[in-house]
């Protein structure tokens, strides 16, 4: 018997999802996630001095990101029909809820549109969801994802505007907190929100929680600006995991509840934190993945004298590998 987290149905907002939700989501899911591992290193480890940089990889995460958390909770929280389920990703997503339904033994057809990287697309197959090709972007893929779910019966699984994604992917926010307690800041990448919306509804309000947006994909920037989700420009490195042409309208009630601010991201720091990661500490960030650490480097949020930053490093799913020492 599967154990309820919210009802079906019910309303997403920072009232629902929350700690208690939260929590319940990360007991539920546990024994099918991993616990991915939190280093702190100085800050002039990246010619940041004076302060403390926290990364949490959860680049590690089963299917290379954060996302399957939120796929394991839609799985475990809900009926799932004879046709299975149906998600639509620019790569991350697709990947997650492949591996989740394999494990759980469900049939799984993703929808991904063409600028989802090779690397992403073998991942899906591997995990063995049928995966569809199609449209330049995640809008295109998720019209013909919807269009496949009313035929079939299959279940959509969407990527961000769930509110069991939510939850899921708020328990990044309960494991951080309990593995390295003290961080002032936490940097988050933005796409359609379902990451930060989670982890800015755990902390609610008792850290600065700073989303990180690239300059060609400033959805939750343009959101707030205008007091409600827009439809937004999309483009640049990390268009296979943070272009969502607008933010998810669940999310939204909780960022402007609980996050600090929005930092805007070109794509050569984004290129140059994937950099500082390999030359630094050998990891292999993706593109969005790496765009948290860029918002420091390229000193779009400045951190004070004594900060401790965390910095969440969401993905690695990427074939590229950077040389050099």
């Amino acid at each position: 018997m599967k154990a309820p987290v919210m009802q079906k149905g019910s309303t997403a907002g920072p009232a629902t999802v929350g700690r208690e939700a939260i929590t319940r989501t990360h007991e539920l899911i546990r024994p099918h996630i991993r616990r991915t591992p939190v280093i702190e290193v100085d800050g002039a480890d990246f010619s940041l001095d004076g302060i403390r940089i926290v990364l949490k990889l959860e680049l590690l995460q089963h299917a290379g990101s954060f996302k399957t958390r939120g796929a394991f909770a839609n799985l475990l929280t809900r009926d799932i029909p004879k046709a299975g389920v149906v998600a639509a990703s620019g790569g991350n997503h697709g990947a997650a809820v492949a591996f989740a339904a394999r494990k759980l033994g469900k049939p799984a057809r993703i929808f991904v549109p063409a600028v989802a990287t090779l690397e992403k697309q073998e991942r899906i197959r591997r995990c063995g969801a049928d995966l569809v090709v199609i449209g330049d972007r995640y809008v295109e893929a998720l019209a013909a994802s919807e269009e496949w779910a009313a035929q079939s019966g299959a279940l959509r699984i969407h990527a961000y505007d769930q509110p069991e994604t939510l939850l899921g992917q708020g328990t990044v926010g309960l494991e951080f907190e309990e593995q390295n307690p003290r961080i002032d800041t936490l940097l988050v990448a933005v796409g359609g929100g379902g990451l930060i919306g989670g982890i800015a509804a755990w902390y609610g309000g008792r850290i600065k929680v700073v989303g990180v947006e690239p300059e060609a994909a400033p959805t939750l920037a343009k959101a707030l600006a205008a007091g409600h989700p827009v439809d937004t420009e999309t483009g640049g490195i990390a268009a296979d995991s943070l272009a969502a042409k607008r933010v998810g309208d669940l999310m939204f009630p909780i960022a402007q509840a609980h996050v600090e601010s929005v930092r805007l991201v070109p794509d050569e720091a984004i290129t140059l934190a994937q950099k500082a990661l390999w030359t630094t500490l050998r990891i292999v960030a993706e593109p969005g993945g790496a765009a948290a650490l860029a918002a420091i480097l390229w000193h779009r949020y400045q951190a004070k004298p004594g900060e401790r930053v965390g910095v969440l490093v969401c993905g690695g799913n990427t074939a590229v590998a950077f040389g050099g020492a």
